[in-house]
């Protein structure tokens, strides 16, 4: 069943095929006046997913220091199963970032659909917040 709400895009896409970084669903409480889901609570989703796979590549805490693109193509609304899809695209010292997409399925739907799509910046830190380097057999 087509997405009755889904604004044509230039060209096709693709969901990715990799491992999700985070699955969850969209509730009545992450939403706004209007019954669409909040950007700041995708957001979080998104910063949760790029995290959890910054800190592996980093081998260590980290931290979110940047959000360079962030581009909201669609709305998510209640009851949609959000998930994300992140994909390293550089190490470097200290920091790592992560390409973070986020695709959507309308409550029974099957239908994948991209709803945002942003560029995350992590940096490997000690317990006092010090930037730490990353082991050179993690970056890559």
């Amino acid at each position: 069943m087509p997405d009755a709400t889904a604004k044509p895009i230039d060209t096709p896409e693709t969901c990715p095929t990799s491992e999700p970084a985070i699955r969850t669903i969209a509730m009545p409480a992450d939403t706004n006046p209007h019954g669409d889901i909040f950007g700041g609570w995708l957001l979080c989703q998104m910063d949760l997913a790029g995290a959890t796979v910054a800190t592996r590549c980093a081998g260590g805490r980290t931290v979110t220091v940047a959000i360079t693109a962030m581009a909201f193509h669609r709305p998510v609304m209640v009851g949609d199963e959000v998930t994300c899809y992140c994909d390293v695209v550089a190490t470097g010292r200290t920091s790592v970032t992560i390409k973070i997409q986020s695709w959507v399925r309308r409550r029974l739907g099957d239908e994948p659909i991209k709803v945002t799509e942003g560029v995350f910046t992590y940096v490997r830190v000690d317990t006092d917040g010090k930037p730490q380097p990353i082991a050179a057999a993690q970056q890559g």
